[in-house]
C-alpha cells in the first residue's frame, strides 16, 4: 500500500503519472492517469463533469478546455480539438496587451448569433461559446 503525502492541498502518493489519448465520440481528450498501489485515479472525470454541466445552461451550446499548447483537454458541443490552438493563442495574446501580471483578460468574439468568451485560469484555457439571447 502506498503511503499518501499532503503537499500544498494535495494528496500525493508514491506512482507514475502518464497521458492516455482517448478518442471518444463527442470529443476528443486528453486523460492523465495516475497509477500508484492504490489504483488509478483519474482527473477526466472531474473535467467531463465541469463540461457536461456547463453544457446543461440552455444558452450554452459549445465549450473547450485546451493547455498552454492548444491541446484539447476536453470539449462539448459546437467546439471541437480543432479550436485548441486559437483559443490557447487568443488569450495569450489578449494576456500580453495588459501590462499586470495577474490581469487576466477575458477576449469575447462578438457575432449576431452569438459569443464565443475566451479566458485563462493558470495552464488551463476555456472557451465557452453562446448563442444570442
Amino acid at each position: 500500500m502506498g503511503i499518501l503525502r499532503a503537499r500544498d492541498g494535495h494528496l500525493t502518493a508514491p506512482g507514475t503519472v502518464k497521458e492516455v489519448d482517448n478518442n471518444k465520440s463527442r470529443s476528443s481528450c486528453r486523460k492523465l492517469e495516475f497509477r500508484s498501489s492504490l489504483g488509478v485515479i483519474t482527473m477526466e472525470s472531474t473535467l467531463e463533469q465541469h463540461l457536461d454541466d456547463t453544457m446543461k445552461n440552455p444558452a450554452v451550446v459549445g465549450v473547450l478546455c485546451t493547455d498552454q499548447q492548444g491541446h484539447n483537454l476536453g470539449c462539448r458541443g459546437s467546439l471541437s480539438d480543432e479550436h485548441g490552438g486559437v483559443v490557447s493563442v487568443l488569450a495569450k495574446q489578449a494576456a500580453a496587451l495588459t501590462r499586470d501580471p495577474t490581469d487576466t483578460p477575458t477576449v469575447c468574439l462578438e457575432s449576431e448569433s452569438g459569443n464565443i468568451l475566451v479566458r485563462s485560469h493558470g495552464t488551463i484555457t476555456v472557451a465557452v461559446h453562446k448563442i444570442a439571447s
